[in-house]
């Protein structure tokens, strides 16, 4: 049973060292005020699988791209659901926690996303445009992303890559859910300045927009982050659904939305420790 006072261990890489965001100040942040509740220690994804089993619940958060760990991280995840251990966000998730071989599945069913193939014969499902993104399929933090024309398409090399339009549009705006709940967005309104993001206020079609990838994915407790671009024609397209370690750029947002977005965090870590089985 959990102890009165939930003890967490806490993933972050700290030191790793992301583009236009510092994961350290974040999570030193979210740290102190998720210890007003729990019992913290803070460790490095490296070592999470051989210390994990001394607490009531495992937040992984900025833990960098797992392609940098992968052993390590198959390893944790693989004892975590034999050992049945509670993981902030659940192991469920369908979402780029699995790679993003989703894109082609919710292309495949009419989801508002970019249109995505992974195949030299589907090229013809794609709309025709000068330039295609190729994009590993287990890929992160655009590692090993490429732009080329649409004559180097059918001389890739295909299986572990997705292949993408390249869209040029007005903004991307990303929606920030605990649980199944919409917290805040944010959005970058110069598309070359990423993460340069300011307050975003969303329509109600914004928030159904975003809702109904949440829906689609399978996680009761967690953070998630769905990121889209504003199309030229003015409707949303998904870009990716980050449900393993979403970087949640708290620094924007006001004192007000800080403190409302943590609050809500810790009546869900709570809500996951009282589970008697994950």
């Amino acid at each position: 049973m959990p102890s009165p006072r939930p003890r967490v261990l806490f993933v972050s890489d700290l030191a790793y060292p992301a583009k236009g965001r510092r994961y350290c100040d974040e999570d030193i942040v979210l740290t102190s005020r998720l210890r007003e509740d729990f019992d913290i220690a803070v460790c490095h994804p490296l070592d999470a699988a051989a210390l994990m089993a001394g607490f009531d619940a495992v937040v992984v958060r900025n833990s960098g791209p797992v392609l940098y760990h992968r052993a390590a991280y198959d390893t944790f995840r693989e004892r975590a659901l034999a050992d049945g251990v509670r993981v902030y966000n659940q192991l469920s998730g369908k979402g780029d926690m699995a790679g993003k071989g989703y894109l082609l599945e919710l292309t495949a069913a009419g989801f508002p996303v970019i249109p995505t193939v992974d195949s030299a014969t589907d090229l013809d499902r794609l709309p025709e445009t000068d330039t295609y993104v190729v994009k590993p399929k287990q890929g992160a933090d655009s590692i090993g992303l490429e732009f080329v024309p649409r004559a180097a398409l059918a001389a890739l090399s295909y299986g572990d890559i997705l292949v993408q339009p390249r869209v040029d549009f007005r903004y991307e705006v990303s929606f920030y859910f605990v649980d199944d709940t919409l917290q805040y967005a944010l959005y970058a309104p110069d598309p070359d300045r990423r993460w340069a993001l300011e307050p975003y206020e969303p329509t109600d079609e914004d928030r159904e927009f975003a809702r109904r990838f949440v829906d689609w994915n399978d996680i009761t407790y967690g953070i998630q982050r769905v990121d889209a671009c504003r199309a030229p024609g003015g409707e949303l397209l998904l870009v990716e659904l980050e449900d393993l370690n979403p970087y949640l750029s708290l620094d924007v947002l006001s004192p007000e939305a800080r403190d409302a977005f943590v609050a809500r965090m810790k009546t869900s870590l709570r809500a996951l420790v009282a589970q008697e089985t994950v």
